[in-house]
């Protein structure tokens, strides 16, 4: 039979189950688009920037079963979409990018967009396909799917000439989707080992990612079991139910929440899942992981990269867990250690840190502990929160609690600015009935912001607090301490206002603490006509938090002391003499 390369690359990813395509048509890609119109399952959803469609793609499979996929023009498209594919790539979350390609078959060169896209990607996916031949677009299709969602998921680029869309080829058989890939099988005698010590530790801990987001359960029975501590990435946050009791919070070295520091002050050994020691999660390297150190991740790669591990497990978190708490089970037979003392400690020192946050209600500023006791009061545990890369993602790690999995959704190790506008976006195509809030900075916020018209457009009331403070506030802070100088991170007098008027948005000011309630209580009840909010945030940044204190003290100790007498020297000169 006969068929265009656009049909059957359609059909593709109906049968993979992708709802959305995400992205902007071209010459190179409109024979697919128009075949897009065709289809009852898969709608295209047309953005503003291929950036923005890039971590639209991010939010769809952060929260849902289906695959963010894009659909972009070579070459420009792609190099517009690099933020969100690095993103996906170096946080571990699948992703399809689909562009057309120049003519194969004409001979000439200097085509338009005509570019090596493969070495152009080679950084930042798992893999790369350019398809040759009709019959080849649909196996390849569903090989590029299986590679994204399996071992650690990334994104795979698949480039389609365009005269392959256009024109009718030969195929013998058109397929439906089989699922073809298996998770590795746990090393049952290095799980045996790992029960061992864990159950043998006076002081055990547990450390989880964004791997382990499946496996809940079984880590909250682990923790129980053993009496430990669980303590997140960022990434993770929403990978461990903030309302357990042993819950401590986003990191565990001097970078967290006085929670973690107490309650992983002894631990003798600890339990990771599905993290990979990263500079965010752990301060910039500062914290001190136990010699018994028991690591389970889907990619082996990770195992002893910034600490060495007892025992390394491969696999699948929910299947490792499983098993493990199986065989702790068995072990512990007279059942979960007393942890009574540790969750008193836990819940003292989470009540008591919030509290330092809210002290004498502000009239000119809005207080984060007051912004963030009113987000959680007018949210619940089903809506979904996308966060920016910035200032305020801290605070949200630190202050604002996540009871259900993948309900957090944040830029991590690619760290990249411009992210939760469109990622809201992505997420609130897939979660309609829920509600999704999105955090983001005002430096952030003017990256993606006039993608809130994709959300006008597609009717998505996604609400948004700017936290509007005139400059890169994170590093503007970091510069500030130790320099006394902020260089290059004041931001221009922005409206808004006008921005929302621009794009369809209701507009909304918070400018104080007594505003705050009001405020969320209008911006929610807008968003339920199917609107965007935008609302703008005069937040207070002037104290800092641990994970802002604690990235500070562990860079500073270990410079020379030389350096950091000639650091603290200058430091103090530039406060004394400005």
């Amino acid at each position: 039979m006969k068929r265009t390369g656009a049909s059957l690359a359609v059909y593709a990813l109906e049968q993979i189950g992708v709802k959305y395509t995400f992205g902007i048509p071209g010459v190179h890609n409109i024979e697919l688009y128009d075949e897009l119109n065709n289809s009852k399952d898969i709608e295209p959803i047309l953005v503003t920037h291929e950036g923005g469609a890039s971590f639209m793609a991010f939010g769809v499979s952060c929260t849902s079963d289906s695959i963010g996929t894009l659909m972009i023009v070579p070459a420009a498209g792609t190099t517009h979409a690099m933020s969100g594919i690095g993103e996906a790539f170096l946080d571990g979350i699948p992703m399809l990018i689909i562009t057309g390609g120049t003519r194969q078959d004409s001979g000439r060169h200097y085509q338009l967009h005509q570019l090596d896209q493969e070495n152009l990607v080679d950084e930042i996916t798992k893999a790369f396909f350019k398809v040759k031949s009709h019959k080849e677009i649909i196996p390849t299709l569903y090989k590029a799917y299986e590679i994204a969602i399996s071992g650690e998921p990334g994104p795979v680029f698949i480039e389609i000439p365009i005269e392959l869309q256009m024109f009718k080829g030969e195929v013998d058989k058109i397929e439906p989707y089989v699922q073809n890939f298996r998770n590795p099988a746990i090393d049952e005698l290095k799980l045996s080992k790992a029960a061992k010590i864990l159950a043998q530790a006076k002081n055990p801990g547990i450390y989880v990612g964004w791997g382990a987001a499946g496996a809940t359960a079984f880590t909250a029975r682990i923790a129980e079991l053993l009496g430990a501590p669980v303590a997140t990435t960022l990434q993770g946050k929403a990978s461990f139910p903030a309302s357990n009791p042993l819950h401590t919070g986003f990191g565990f070295g001097p970078n967290s929440v006085p929670a973690s520091q107490k309650a992983f002050a002894d631990c003798d050994a600890m339990l990771a899942v599905g993290v990979r020691f990263s500079e965010i999660g752990t301060g910039s390297f500062g914290v001190k992981v136990p010699e018994n150190l028991v690591h389970i991740d889907i990619k082996p790669t990770v195992f002893d990269k910034n600490y060495p591990t007892k025992v390394a497990i491969e696999g699948d978190a929910s299947d490792a867990l499983s098993l493990l708490a199986q065989e702790l089970e068995r072990i512990l037979e007279k059942g979960p250690k007393d942890s009574a003392d540790l969750k008193k400690l836990i819940a003292t020192e989470k009540q008591d840190y919030f509290g330092e946050w809210k002290g004498k209600p502000l009239t000119d500023k809005v207080s984060p502990g007051y912004f963030f006791e009113a987000l959680t009061a007018f949210t619940d545990d089903d809506t979904y929160f996308v966060v920016d890369d910035g200032k305020h993602t801290y605070l949200a790690a630190e202050l604002l609690p996540i009871n259900r999995s993948r309900h957090f959704v944040s830029p991590t190790d690619f760290n990249c600015m411009g992210f939760c506008v469109p990622a809201a976006i992505g997420v609130k195509f897939m979660n309609p009935d829920h509600k999704v809030v999105g955090i983001v900075g005002d430096g952030g916020f003017l990256m993606t912001g006039m993608e809130a018209l994709t959300a006008s457009t597609y009717k998505k009331g996604v609400v948004y607090f700017i936290f509007h403070d005139g400059e890169l506030g994170q590093i503007s802070q970091f510069q500030k301490i130790p320099l006394n100088r902020k260089v290059a991170t004041i931001i221009g007098n922005v409206n808004f206002k006008g921005m929302a008027d621009a794009t369809g948005a209701a507009y909304l000011h918070m400018a104080n603490d007594s505003e705050i309630k009001d405020i969320m209580q209008k911006a929610f009840l807008a968003a339920e006509s199917n609107v965007p909010v935008i609302v703008d945030v005069n937040i207070d940044y002037s104290k800092k938090t641990y994970m802002t204190k604690g990235v500070v003290k562990v860079n500073l100790g270990r410079f020379t002391m030389k350096e950091k007498v000639r650091f603290i020297g200058r430091a103090i000169k530039r406060h004394l003499l400005k």
